[in-house]
Protein backbone atom coordinates (compact mmCIF):
# COMPACT_ATOMS: atom_id res chain seq x y z
CA UNK A 1 0.00 0.00 0.00
CA UNK A 2 0.87 3.65 -0.52
CA UNK A 3 1.71 4.84 3.20
CA UNK A 4 2.24 8.54 2.53
CA UNK A 5 1.76 10.85 -0.73
CA UNK A 6 4.94 11.59 -1.77
CA UNK A 7 6.02 14.30 -4.31
CA UNK A 8 7.12 12.05 -7.33
CA UNK A 9 3.81 10.41 -7.50
CA UNK A 10 1.91 13.57 -7.45
CA UNK A 11 4.05 14.83 -9.76
CA UNK A 12 3.28 11.69 -12.13
CA UNK A 13 -0.54 12.51 -11.56
CA UNK A 14 -0.03 15.67 -13.21
CA UNK A 15 2.45 15.55 -15.91
CA UNK A 16 2.51 11.81 -16.65
CA UNK A 17 6.58 11.34 -16.05
CA UNK A 18 8.90 11.93 -13.84
CA UNK A 19 9.63 15.67 -13.23
CA UNK A 20 13.13 17.00 -11.30
CA UNK A 21 13.87 20.07 -9.59
CA UNK A 22 16.85 21.81 -9.96
CA UNK A 23 18.40 23.83 -6.64
CA UNK A 24 19.19 27.11 -7.64
CA UNK A 25 20.83 29.99 -5.87
CA UNK A 26 20.14 33.36 -6.55
CA UNK A 27 22.31 34.86 -4.38
CA UNK A 28 19.09 36.86 -2.16
CA UNK A 29 20.82 36.88 0.86
CA UNK A 30 18.63 36.97 4.25
CA UNK A 31 17.21 39.41 6.40
CA UNK A 32 18.30 37.45 9.61
CA UNK A 33 21.81 37.65 8.33
CA UNK A 34 22.27 41.34 6.84
CA UNK A 35 21.17 43.48 9.90
CA UNK A 36 17.85 43.92 8.99
CA UNK A 37 16.75 41.63 12.03
CA UNK A 38 19.56 40.41 12.68
CA UNK A 39 23.40 39.26 11.72
CA UNK A 40 23.73 36.32 13.26
CA UNK A 41 21.27 33.76 11.53
CA UNK A 42 19.23 30.85 12.61
CA UNK A 43 20.91 28.53 14.94
CA UNK A 44 21.17 26.24 12.14
CA UNK A 45 21.95 28.01 9.43
CA UNK A 46 25.21 27.99 7.39
CA UNK A 47 27.09 29.99 5.17
CA UNK A 48 24.73 28.11 1.58
CA UNK A 49 21.89 29.38 3.43
CA UNK A 50 20.68 25.85 3.94
CA UNK A 51 20.99 25.06 0.39
CA UNK A 52 23.41 23.69 -1.81
CA UNK A 53 25.10 27.08 -2.42
CA UNK A 54 27.10 24.63 -5.03
CA UNK A 55 26.91 26.93 -8.13
CA UNK A 56 26.72 30.24 -6.87
CA UNK A 57 30.18 29.67 -5.01
CA UNK A 58 31.50 29.16 -8.44
CA UNK A 59 29.95 32.34 -9.82
CA UNK A 60 27.31 30.36 -12.14
CA UNK A 61 23.82 32.54 -13.57
CA UNK A 62 20.82 31.32 -13.21
CA UNK A 63 21.29 30.30 -16.91
CA UNK A 64 24.85 28.45 -16.21
CA UNK A 65 23.60 26.57 -12.91
CA UNK A 66 20.31 25.33 -15.17
CA UNK A 67 22.52 23.86 -18.37
CA UNK A 68 24.74 22.24 -15.69
CA UNK A 69 22.15 20.65 -13.65
CA UNK A 70 20.25 19.13 -16.66
CA UNK A 71 23.03 17.42 -18.24
CA UNK A 72 23.59 15.67 -14.62
CA UNK A 73 19.41 15.07 -13.91
CA UNK A 74 19.27 13.66 -17.66
CA UNK A 75 21.70 10.98 -17.23
CA UNK A 76 21.07 9.89 -13.54
CA UNK A 77 17.30 10.25 -14.13
CA UNK A 78 16.12 10.53 -17.57
CA UNK A 79 13.86 13.31 -16.30
CA UNK A 80 12.86 15.68 -19.30
CA UNK A 81 10.70 17.97 -17.11
CA UNK A 82 11.62 20.42 -14.40
CA UNK A 83 11.19 22.46 -11.57
CA UNK A 84 12.99 25.80 -10.85
CA UNK A 85 13.55 25.37 -7.31
CA UNK A 86 14.73 28.71 -5.84
CA UNK A 87 16.16 27.35 -2.58
CA UNK A 88 19.41 28.79 -0.77
CA UNK A 89 18.08 31.55 1.25
CA UNK A 90 15.49 33.85 1.36
CA UNK A 91 14.34 33.58 -2.63
CA UNK A 92 11.78 36.84 -2.35
CA UNK A 93 14.10 38.99 -0.26
CA UNK A 94 14.13 41.79 -3.17
CA UNK A 95 12.36 44.02 -5.39
CA UNK A 96 9.20 42.53 -7.34
CA UNK A 97 11.22 43.75 -10.81
CA UNK A 98 14.37 41.63 -9.92
CA UNK A 99 12.64 38.64 -8.88
CA UNK A 100 10.31 38.68 -11.94
CA UNK A 101 13.76 38.77 -13.96
CA UNK A 102 14.65 35.86 -11.90
CA UNK A 103 12.05 33.97 -12.46
CA UNK A 104 11.60 34.59 -15.79
CA UNK A 105 15.26 33.29 -16.29
CA UNK A 106 14.58 30.25 -14.96
CA UNK A 107 10.96 29.44 -16.87
CA UNK A 108 12.48 30.25 -20.38
CA UNK A 109 14.60 26.80 -19.96
CA UNK A 110 13.47 23.96 -22.42
CA UNK A 111 11.25 21.87 -19.89
CA UNK A 112 10.58 23.82 -17.32
CA UNK A 113 6.99 23.37 -15.97
CA UNK A 114 7.35 24.34 -12.11
CA UNK A 115 8.10 27.29 -10.19
CA UNK A 116 8.72 26.37 -6.33
CA UNK A 117 10.03 29.28 -4.29
CA UNK A 118 11.64 28.99 -1.24
CA UNK A 119 11.60 31.83 1.48
CA UNK A 120 10.74 33.18 4.97
CA UNK A 121 7.05 33.84 5.88
CA UNK A 122 8.03 37.16 6.98
CA UNK A 123 9.43 38.06 3.01
CA UNK A 124 6.30 38.19 1.29
CA UNK A 125 3.62 40.75 0.51
CA UNK A 126 0.69 41.09 -1.66
CA UNK A 127 2.96 42.28 -4.42
CA UNK A 128 5.37 39.22 -4.49
CA UNK A 129 2.43 36.73 -4.14
CA UNK A 130 0.74 38.41 -6.81
CA UNK A 131 4.04 37.70 -8.98
CA UNK A 132 4.42 34.22 -7.84
CA UNK A 133 0.51 33.74 -8.53
CA UNK A 134 1.31 34.72 -12.31
CA UNK A 135 2.98 31.85 -13.22
CA UNK A 136 0.26 30.16 -12.88
CA UNK A 137 -1.05 30.50 -15.84
CA UNK A 138 1.74 28.28 -17.46
CA UNK A 139 3.19 26.00 -14.72
CA UNK A 140 2.81 24.23 -11.06
CA UNK A 141 3.53 26.72 -8.42
CA UNK A 142 4.64 26.39 -5.23
CA UNK A 143 5.94 28.99 -2.04
CA UNK A 144 7.55 27.14 0.54
CA UNK A 145 7.95 28.71 3.86
CA UNK A 146 10.25 27.61 6.71
CA UNK A 147 8.31 27.36 9.64
CA UNK A 148 10.40 24.96 11.80
CA UNK A 149 8.56 24.76 15.02
CA UNK A 150 4.69 25.94 15.60
CA UNK A 151 5.99 26.94 19.15
CA UNK A 152 7.26 30.69 19.23
CA UNK A 153 9.83 29.39 22.53
CA UNK A 154 11.42 27.16 20.50
CA UNK A 155 11.34 30.09 17.29
CA UNK A 156 12.78 32.56 19.74
CA UNK A 157 15.34 29.61 21.02
CA UNK A 158 17.05 29.19 17.52
CA UNK A 159 16.92 32.41 16.18
CA UNK A 160 14.38 32.45 13.89
CA UNK A 161 13.37 36.13 13.94
CA UNK A 162 9.37 35.69 13.32
CA UNK A 163 6.98 34.24 15.33
CA UNK A 164 4.45 31.47 14.62
CA UNK A 165 1.26 34.49 13.86
CA UNK A 166 3.81 35.86 10.88
CA UNK A 167 4.10 32.24 9.24
CA UNK A 168 -0.28 31.95 9.83
CA UNK A 169 -0.88 35.19 8.28
CA UNK A 170 1.42 34.53 5.48
CA UNK A 171 -0.01 31.06 4.73
CA UNK A 172 -3.53 32.70 4.54
CA UNK A 173 -2.18 35.08 2.54
CA UNK A 174 -0.60 32.46 -0.57
CA UNK A 175 -3.91 31.11 0.17
CA UNK A 176 -6.04 34.05 -1.06
CA UNK A 177 -3.81 34.09 -4.14
CA UNK A 178 -4.64 30.09 -4.69
CA UNK A 179 -0.88 29.32 -4.44
CA UNK A 180 0.01 25.80 -2.97
CA UNK A 181 2.04 26.32 0.40
CA UNK A 182 4.97 24.00 1.49
CA UNK A 183 5.96 24.23 4.78
CA UNK A 184 9.19 22.90 6.23
CA UNK A 185 9.56 21.76 9.98
CA UNK A 186 12.75 20.22 11.55
CA UNK A 187 12.56 17.55 13.90
CA UNK A 188 15.32 17.48 16.85
CA UNK A 189 15.41 21.10 17.45
CA UNK A 190 16.93 22.29 20.94
CA UNK A 191 13.93 22.16 23.81
CA UNK A 192 11.38 20.37 21.72
CA UNK A 193 10.15 16.82 23.52
CA UNK A 194 8.31 14.81 21.12
CA UNK A 195 4.51 15.79 22.24
CA UNK A 196 5.69 19.12 20.83
CA UNK A 197 7.26 18.04 17.97
CA UNK A 198 3.94 16.29 17.15
CA UNK A 199 2.15 19.60 18.22
CA UNK A 200 3.49 21.29 14.95
CA UNK A 201 1.91 18.41 12.95
CA UNK A 202 -1.11 18.57 14.03
CA UNK A 203 -1.16 22.82 13.68
CA UNK A 204 -0.32 22.38 10.20
CA UNK A 205 -3.14 20.07 9.33
CA UNK A 206 -5.65 22.67 9.94
CA UNK A 207 -3.98 25.50 7.74
CA UNK A 208 -4.12 25.94 4.12
CA UNK A 209 -0.96 24.26 3.71
CA UNK A 210 -0.45 21.41 0.37
CA UNK A 211 2.65 20.14 1.13
CA UNK A 212 5.63 19.95 4.01
CA UNK A 213 9.34 19.39 4.35
CA UNK A 214 10.44 16.73 6.92
CA UNK A 215 14.21 18.04 8.30
CA UNK A 216 16.54 16.46 10.61
CA UNK A 217 17.75 18.73 12.46
CA UNK A 218 21.97 17.96 12.08
CA UNK A 219 25.05 20.37 12.72
CA UNK A 220 27.12 21.67 9.91
CA UNK A 221 30.72 23.64 10.17
CA UNK A 222 30.29 27.54 10.79
CA UNK A 223 26.75 27.82 12.71
CA UNK A 224 26.24 28.56 15.79
CA UNK A 225 24.23 24.96 16.40
CA UNK A 226 28.03 23.59 15.74
CA UNK A 227 29.47 25.50 18.75
CA UNK A 228 27.09 24.45 20.84
CA UNK A 229 27.60 20.47 19.48
CA UNK A 230 31.21 21.24 20.39
CA UNK A 231 30.54 22.37 24.00
CA UNK A 232 28.46 19.42 24.46
CA UNK A 233 25.48 21.69 24.80
CA UNK A 234 23.29 20.01 22.18
CA UNK A 235 23.02 15.96 21.23
CA UNK A 236 21.56 14.95 17.82
CA UNK A 237 18.73 12.51 17.45
CA UNK A 238 19.84 9.32 16.76
CA UNK A 239 18.46 7.11 13.10
CA UNK A 240 15.80 5.08 14.37
CA UNK A 241 14.75 8.00 17.01
CA UNK A 242 14.27 10.02 14.04
CA UNK A 243 12.25 7.57 11.96
CA UNK A 244 10.33 7.30 14.54
CA UNK A 245 9.20 10.86 14.71
CA UNK A 246 9.01 11.16 11.13
CA UNK A 247 6.43 8.34 11.40
CA UNK A 248 4.53 9.63 14.32
CA UNK A 249 4.52 12.86 12.10
CA UNK A 250 3.02 11.38 9.21
CA UNK A 251 0.26 9.76 11.58
CA UNK A 252 -0.84 13.08 12.11
CA UNK A 253 -0.90 14.89 9.29
CA UNK A 254 -3.89 15.40 6.89
CA UNK A 255 -3.75 12.44 4.60
CA UNK A 256 -3.82 14.45 1.22
CA UNK A 257 -0.92 16.47 2.19
CA UNK A 258 2.24 16.41 -0.10
CA UNK A 259 5.26 15.02 1.46
CA UNK A 260 8.06 16.91 -0.35
CA UNK A 261 11.02 15.33 1.83
CA UNK A 262 11.60 12.80 4.64
CA UNK A 263 14.67 13.97 5.42
CA UNK A 264 17.50 16.62 5.12
CA UNK A 265 20.40 16.31 2.58
CA UNK A 266 23.86 17.86 4.13
CA UNK A 267 26.92 18.15 2.15
CA UNK A 268 29.13 15.43 3.45
CA UNK A 269 32.18 17.63 3.79
CA UNK A 270 30.68 19.79 6.04
CA UNK A 271 28.92 17.83 8.02
CA UNK A 272 29.80 17.95 11.66
CA UNK A 273 27.08 15.40 13.09
CA UNK A 274 25.48 13.06 13.12
CA UNK A 275 27.17 11.02 10.72
CA UNK A 276 24.23 9.14 9.98
CA UNK A 277 22.69 11.91 8.65
CA UNK A 278 24.71 11.52 4.67
CA UNK A 279 23.19 8.57 4.48
CA UNK A 280 19.92 9.45 2.55
CA UNK A 281 18.87 6.01 1.03
CA UNK A 282 19.58 4.14 4.56
CA UNK A 283 17.55 6.82 6.26
CA UNK A 284 14.69 6.78 3.92
CA UNK A 285 14.66 2.59 4.17
CA UNK A 286 14.84 3.13 8.06
CA UNK A 287 11.52 5.61 7.76
CA UNK A 288 9.98 2.79 5.45
CA UNK A 289 10.32 -0.05 7.36
CA UNK A 290 9.03 2.14 10.57
CA UNK A 291 5.92 2.53 8.87
CA UNK A 292 5.67 -0.99 7.79
CA UNK A 293 6.50 -2.28 11.12
CA UNK A 294 4.25 -0.12 12.83
CA UNK A 295 1.68 -0.91 9.84
CA UNK A 296 0.40 2.76 9.96
CA UNK A 297 0.64 5.64 7.27
CA UNK A 298 -0.56 9.30 6.51
CA UNK A 299 -3.35 10.17 8.24
CA UNK A 300 -4.25 7.25 10.42
CA UNK A 301 -3.96 9.51 13.57
CA UNK A 302 -5.06 12.85 11.89
CA UNK A 303 -8.83 14.14 13.14
CA UNK A 304 -10.80 17.14 12.42
CA UNK A 305 -11.94 17.58 15.83
CA UNK A 306 -8.16 17.48 17.24
CA UNK A 307 -7.09 20.78 18.78
CA UNK A 308 -4.65 22.73 16.44
CA UNK A 309 -2.02 23.29 18.96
Amino acid sequence: MQRYRDFNTYLKEIFGERVQKISLDAGLGCPNRDGTISREGCLFCDRRGSGTGAFIDEGLSIDQQIVRAKEVIRKRYKARKFIAYFQSFTNTYAPVPRLKSLYDQALAHKGMVGLSVATRPDCVDSDILGLIRSYQRDCLVWIEYGLQSSHDATLKRIHRGHDVARFEKSVYMAADQGINVCAHIILGLPGEDREMMLGTARYLSFLPVQGIKIHLLYVVKGTPLAERYHTKDFKCLGRDEYANLVVDVLERLSPGMVIQRLTGDPVSSELVAPAWAIEKQINLRCIRDTLERRDTWQGRLFQTSTARK
